[in-house]
């Protein structure tokens, strides 16, 4: 065999191995079944995050989604407060289930509001098959949409509707300001401005490869489910939002690094605030500070009143042309 043999057998050899590897990754964040609602609820309880919820007389019904995909959804009223108009959507992250929006529910029920979680598509009851996948925001933010329409027909038009995200939950919330939901405010934790970054980081962290093999990964879901991981970039539908968003993120995040959060912020055209908590990794900050967490959500929440009254305006006075550092404090 003569040397250009050999050459083009090495390079035929190194292409098969990195068409390999972009499959594994495609298959591990995409074509794999996700987290098992066994693990969710047990992380919660195990950080202690699940507390009274099993006496809590939680509703569980089903909502269409896009193309009328079937999500399982969970009223949970606020014992309280039961007489409360004030609701609130959660909107979990990757590979959890409605179960990991416990964290941030008991401290929304400290506020009076009603809770409404739901299982993201391919996520916890949701049907998961060949035929089905995550989307990482995409599609979660028209089916999103479908939960913001029917929690209004559900509970009626009154109601006072915000939303809460956690990483991918924030990324969709982000997403779905393109079609300008009828909501009053948005708190956006750990989610990313493009998932093309975090795909990127990851494949080279977790799987000790180079980030141009997220394009060979993203071509394969492009032909076996029709999108493209360059499509998810909630950044671009804030060019025209008019919701305030409270920006949460922390500092040690090295999977959807805080500086999404600040590009978001940066580019968010009505008003933004942002928070970093320094000492908390990926969907950590309650972990880290509670109270500070509820005095960020009573302070914005006020904010957002006095936008709505006219007392403020909506927009930031800061321009976020500085680092995340800059707001490790409030």
């Amino acid at each position: 065999m003569g040397t250009p043999a050999i050459i083009a057998l090495v390079l035929g050899i190194l292409i098969v191995l990195a068409l390999l590897a972009a499959f594994v990754f495609f298959a591990s964040y995409v074509a794999l079944p996700k987290n098992s609602l066994e693990k969710s609820i047990n992380w919660e309880k195990n950080h202690n995050f699940y507390r009274d919820f099993d006496t809590r007389d939680v509703k569980e019904y089903e909502i269409k989604g896009y193309k009328d995909y079937i999500l399982h959804a969970y009223f949970v009223p606020n014992r309280d407060f039961p007489e409360s108009r004030k609701f609130i959507i959660i909107s979990h992250g990757y590979t959890s289930s409605h179960y990991g929006s416990l964290k941030y529910l008991n401290k929304w029920m400290e506020l009076g509001f009603q809770c409404v979680l739901y299982d993201d598509r391919y996520h916890g009851k949701n049907l998961k098959s060949r035929r089905s996948c995550s989307t990482l925001g995409i599609r979660e933010a028209d089916d999103l949409m479908a939960v913001i329409t029917d929690t209004y027909a559900r509970y009626g038009e009154d109601i006072y509707l915000g939303l809460q995200g956690e990483s991918m939950g924030s990324a969709l919330e982000i997403t779905a300001l393109k079609y300008a939901p009828k909501v009053h405010f948005i708190v956006n934790d750990c989610g990313f401005a493009d998932l093309y970054n975090v795909l990127a980081g990851a494949i080279n962290s977790q799987f000790n490869m180079h980030k141009w093999l997220v394009w060979p990964s993203s071509f394969m879901c492009s032909i076996i489910y029709g999108w493209s991981f360059f499509k998810s970039r909630p950044i671009d539908s804030l060019k025209n939002n008019t919701v305030p968003i409270c920006f949460i993120h922390g500092l040690d995040d090295t999977f959807i690094k805080p500086e999404n959060s600040l590009r978001m912020a940066k580019a968010n055209p009505a008003y933004s605030e942002l928070h970093i908590f320094p000492g908390a990794a990926h969907a950590e900050t309650m972990l880290v500070d509670e109270d500070r967490y509820l005095r960020i959500l009573k302070k914005f929440l006020a904010k957002v009143e006095d936008i709505e009254a006219g007392r403020a305006k909506n927009a930031s006075d800061d321009d976020f042309s500085g680092s995340v550092e800059d707001y490790v404090k409030d």
